[in-house]
């Protein structure tokens, strides 16, 4: 439990991948494969027609990477690789025929931007502020950057990344990032429940070339987010980097 936890489950055609981890839902490089593992067995498991992704705890939905990782990252290999998880979870999430939905019910940084983003259908909580903090820490939402510019496009990406501010859920959803957003989470769970009921009742091959089409101009996204991951693994190593990611931390 004190490493975080993700565990799937599936009911009536719908698939549940929930994590969590004591500090603020990160995703630890563990996690992040085990998410990506997930995703990828459901894409071809017939008993599943969606999927909702979802954390726990009432605060944060997913305060992406984790900085004692990203502090011990030692040289450009170990940097890309870090950031590879990312890469890989959003091309499966990307990739697999199915629907997902993400239910975000609280707040989401770097890495958990790029999680709501790489979703087919967010739905989101009042609570569900974003902030894309990268360049704070010396670095750039380059890897979150093509789910998240794809879903709220280049000048408010560009917004995003530059002020490194919050930005409240509504104007997530004014955006283009939320879909929906709900004033409480117990709305927030029965609309999540109601569409994947829906969706799970839906002919699975439709589905399938739905999101084909949905996803249609990111055919090159395997390459582009390990270029990304690159761009990323260099600067991590850097001074600067290092002083501004331990500055960052300590003021948490």
């Amino acid at each position: 439990m004190e490493k975080g936890k993700v565990t799937v489950n599936i009911i009536n055609g719908i698939a549940t991948i929930n994590f969590y981890h004591p500090k603020s839902n990160i995703l630890p490089m563990p996690m992040l494969k085990e998410l990506t593992d997930a995703i990828n067995k459901i894409a071809s498991d017939k008993s599943a027609n969606v999927i909702i992704l979802r954390s726990e705890g009432n605060k944060t939905f997913c305060a992406g990477a984790a900085f004692d990782e990203l502090l011990a990252i030692k040289d450009f290999k170990s940097g890309k690789e870090f950031f590879m998880g990312f890469a890989r979870l959003f091309n499966a999430m990307r990739k697999c025929p199915k629907f997902i939905i993400a239910r975000v019910h609280g707040k989401a940084v770097g890495g958990g931007v790029g999680l709501a983003a790489s979703a087919d259908y967010t739905l989101a909580s009042n609570e569900a502020s974003v902030r894309l903090s990268e360049i704070l820490l010396g670095i750039g939402p380059f890897v979150a950057g093509p789910p998240i510019e794809r879903k709220i496009g280049k000048t408010a990406f560009i917004t995003m990344s530059i002020d490194a501010e919050w930005h409240d859920a509504f104007w997530a959803k004014q955006n283009g990032l939320y879909t929906k957003v709900f004033a409480n989470n117990h709305e927030l769970d029965e609309a999540v429940s109601s569409l994947a009921k829906k969706l799970a009742s839906y002919n699975p091959e439709a589905i399938e070339q739905l999101k084909k089409i949905f996803w249609k101009g990111t055919e090159d996204w395997e390459e582009l987010l390990e270029e990304r991951a690159e761009i990323s693994g260099r600067l991590v190593v850097s001074e600067f980097s290092k002083n501004y990611i331990k500055a960052f931390k300590g003021k948490l």
